[in-house]
């Protein structure tokens, strides 16, 4: 069979046993250990447990469960809570304050947790019951909440930031810091965006319905300055090449825990399980998909059909920039079936080569790749994001939780062509703390 006919076969057994609702790790072992096998026969378990350890045995992994468990903390403790009524008062005298205070929580929760799904759950369980309470449209409510929920894979700390540095061979610190501008762009149009959906939907806010005084205003910052400034700590040491991001993570799980502790006194033994079962079970489920993904990876390369999928794309004789929309293209098909990290394990190495080759900054396309990831987050077949917001308000249809997200897929697309217009948005901010790459 030629590596296009082996490469479609293998895809579609991939697509069907997604399909049966089948977790995403077990369908791309499950694909990939069936292709090996066709070929190789009983030889596959020789290579099988090396091939999957081999996915994951990085020493700098070490930091995904320590960003979790820094986000865990956080969601399982009223700093969610916190950081949103906070957010709430300072914004509510602009029409539609509310849904920027949502969308503005998910951008500083996302610097906690470094996870779209987390921050999309803990924002969204206090935000969508209080802007629906106050009148808004049920689209405005979900979408709003499931877009702002896809900032946790860009803003730094991002888990994708780590997968796609490891599979490329990158800074993490570099990549950190190009996600920081972006993170703020992308973050404001999606409030612009938010403003402007409220006044076509015919939503007009009363500023006197709720009524902050300074001092209310004021109350609630002591609670959230220690986990923005462990933040902007954790980034410092990793950023001034202080600390390795095992390290810097490592420390910033440490002092979220000790802070959540003493802030909201949670000294019972429930709380602690609670906060490492979350974690762990995230963990775990983001480490299946990276060694079940390097497996098909592995399967792919074994039958020929990324290389040949490479060659065919460095072959064309066309426009680098018709190349990055073909590229674009074909992430975004890949990140609606599955998982970002899934997506970057399996095509970072083979695109790496050819973006660089045709003259683009890695860092930059690492960013231009992430926003795409956030694309299908909130898109179906699988949008992640939106059946955790159907989990956590399952009383608003389907239907209108998409139509809400879907007016964000575009404003992502534009924030692409923004980036492409203007690389420097991205590769500014690393090139003036670290330097011009060579």
């Amino acid at each position: 069979m030629s590596p296009t006919g082996a490469g479609l076969l293998i895809i579609l057994a991939l697509f069907v046993l997604l399909g049966t609702g089948m977790p995403i790790a077990f369908a791309l072992g499950l694909a990939a250990f069936a292709a090996l096998f066709l070929q190789d026969g009983l030889e596959i378990f020789y290579v099988l447990g090396d091939t999957m350890f081999s996915g994951i045995a990085n020493l700098a992994y070490v930091s995904i469960p320590m960003f979790v468990l820094m986000g865990a903390a956080v969601a399982s403790s009223p700093a969610g809570s916190d950081l949103y009524s906070t957010l709430d008062r300072w914004l509510n005298r602009i029409p539609g304050g509310l849904v920027l205070s949502n969308i503005g929580a998910c951008a500083i929760f996302s610097g906690m947790t470094g996870s779209s799904p987390a921050t999309c759950a803990a924002i969204g369980k206090m935000g969508i019951p209080e802007m629906l309470r106050r009148g808004y449209p049920t689209s405005v409510a979900t979408g709003s909440i499931a877009a702002g929920g896809t900032l946790g894979i860009l803003i730094p700390p991002s888990v994708t930031l780590i997968v796609y540095g490891i599979a490329t061979e990158t800074s993490i610190g570099r990549l950190f810091m190009a996600g920081v501008v972006p993170g703020i762009m992308l973050t404001i149009m999606f409030m612009i965006w938010a403003i402007i959906d409220c006044k076509r939907k015919g939503y007009e806010f009363d500023a006197r319905a709720v009524h902050y005084t300074l001092r209310d205003r004021l109350a609630g910052l002591p609670r959230i300055l220690p986990f923005l400034l462990i933040i902007a700590g954790t980034l410092y040491v990793l950023y001034g090449g202080l600390a390795t991001p095992s390290e810097a993570a490592g420390a910033g799980a440490l002092l979220t825990l000790l802070v959540v502790i003493v802030t909201y006194r949670l000294f019972r033994f429930k709380a602690f399980t609670g906060i490492f079962g979350s974690a762990m079970r995230e963990s775990v489920m983001i480490m299946m998909i990276m060694a079940s993904a390097e497996l098909f990876a592995f399967a792919l390369s074994s039958l020929f059909i990324t290389q040949t999928v490479a060659s065919a794309i460095a072959d064309m004789e066309v426009n680098r920039w018709v190349l990055m929309a073909i590229i674009n293209i074909f992430l975004l098909v890949c990140g609606m079936f599955l998982p970002p990290v899934a997506v970057i394990v399996m095509t970072a190495p083979m695109l790496f080569p050819i973006i660089t080759q045709a003259g683009f900054d890695p860092y930059w396309f690492a960013i231009v790749l992430t926003i795409n990831m956030e694309v299908g987050l909130i898109t179906p077949p699988i949008g992640l994001n939106l059946f955790v917001i159907n989990a956590i308000a399952p009383d608003i249809r389907t239907k209108d939780i998409l139509w809400g997200a879907l007016p964000y897929v575009l404003v992502m697309v534009m924030a692409i062509i923004i980036l492409c217009m203007f690389p420097d948005i991205a590769t500014w901010l690393p090139n003036q703390m670290l330097g011009v790459v060579e």
